[in-house]
């Protein structure tokens, strides 16, 4: 049991995906899982809604989490409701780790989360998270990059997202987290809603390669936040008026109303990550027997 790490270095260790005997040690975080999830368990009554979408992916292939953003709390039950089976490593604004002289930047780390230079094509953060998903982990962005109404900042859609995504060749599972947004009002108490989370179904990145290359990454985050929308409303996604949400950024309304997207489900991608796995295991079995028999043969030769 490890008391004391630097959270940097916890940054590039390993947390729930592949085995690895570099893991980032389990019992902070689960620790945090107990007393952080039992007083959200008493105080918001949090439910999961189709969990079963996330863990379909266990074992199977990486996947990137998105939420829209709408509180702190987001990210707490992002965390809470891959529990106790799966890892959820959240990305968070770098500013966050230098908090309280680096008790939070302790904690965060802890539990899997690393950081990103906000507004900044931050390569190494985007790096850090490619390789975790190519080790089957779960990486949790809000692409929303701020809270909504609850800042000076106003929310946009970043593709950053979909370029992640693309580069690791997994997966964006959209989610939601309903009730969240009712619990602080500025100039109001705290209260108490219900919580519930919710998964919806997987995006594949290459479905938009139908759209002009500058196009692509843009329009698939466009995309994956309208299903979290829709998720959080409790809407079809047609319903969400993403011009309104986003009046600066380019609406691709027309362009799907057009051009259906396919939908998928979990379980067809982890199984057909799963049978990618397996062929290509039994290919380097194949040629490490054909090297071998080489070997022996030559072997046999100088005999």
């Amino acid at each position: 049991m490890s008391l004391f790490l630097k959270y940097e270095d916890m940054w590039d260790m390993d947390l729930g995906g592949e085995p690895s005997k570099k893991e980032i040690p389990h019992w902070f975080g689960n620790l945090a899982w107990i007393v952080i999830g039992g007083l959200c368990k008493l105080l918001f009554r949090y439910r999961v809604d189709n969990r079963q979408k996330l863990r379909a992916f266990q074992n199977a292939e990486g996947a990137i989490v998105i939420c829209n953003h709408t509180s702190f709390f987001d990210v707490v039950f992002m965390y809470l409701a891959a529990r106790p089976s799966q890892w959820v490593r959240l990305m968070g604004r770098d500013s966050l780790f230098d908090n309280a002289g680096g008790l939070l930047g302790q904690i965060l780390s802890r539990v899997g989360a690393f950081p990103v230079k906000r507004d900044t094509a931050d390569m190494t953060s985007i790096k850090r998270a490619v390789r975790m998903l190519k080790r089957q982990e779960l990486v949790g962005i809000l692409p929303e990059g701020t809270r909504r109404g609850k800042s000076n900042r106003k929310p946009d859609i970043h593709a950053g997202v979909a370029m992640i995504a693309r580069m690791a060749k997994v997966p964006i599972l959209p989610m939601t987290v309903r009730g969240v947004e009712k619990i602080k009002n500025k100039g109001e108490r705290v209260h108490f809603p219900k919580v519930t989370v919710d998964y919806g179904d997987p995006i594949l990145v290459s479905d938009f390669d139908f759209l002009p290359k500058d196009d692509r990454l843009e329009a698939c985050s466009w995309y994956a936040l309208r299903e979290c929308f829709a998720l959080f409303y409790n809407v079809k996604p047609e319903a969400v008026d993403m011009s309104a949400l986003f009046p600066d950024a380019k609406d691709y309304t027309a362009v799907f109303a057009e051009h259906p997207m396919p939908r998928h489900t979990s379980e067809e991608l982890a199984e057909a990550a799963r049978a990618k796995a397996a062929a290509k295991a039994a290919k380097e079995a194949a040629k490490a027997e054909k090297a071998s028999k080489d070997a022996d043969a030559a072997g046999a030769d100088k005999e």
